[in-house]
């Protein structure tokens, strides 16, 4: 699976922890934001989860030029689904 993978999360967030350890067992390629740390990113995830910082928010741009995906505390299943879009 190739695109890009970016997780919106906090570091006492347990179905962030929980996501990252699937991916990284699948081997899916993320980067990782803190919104605690990055105001811009805090803004970011307001703005797609209606004025809420709600995490995990996951940015999914697929390789083959397909559209960018946002979703809210997504399954494994959705983030492969999104990458192959």
């Amino acid at each position: 699976m190739q695109g890009t993978v970016t997780m919106y999360s906090t570091t006492w967030c347990g179905y962030c922890r929980r996501l990252k350890g699937q991916m990284d067992r699948e081997g899916i390629a993320y980067t990782e934001v803190n919104i605690e740390l990055d105001a811009e990113s805090a803004a970011f995830v307001e703005k797609a989860n209606g004025g809420n910082q709600t995490v995990p928010t996951v940015r999914v741009v697929p390789a083959q030029g397909g559209s960018e995906v946002v979703m809210t505390n997504p399954s494994l299943a959705q983030v492969k689904q999104a990458l192959s879009a």
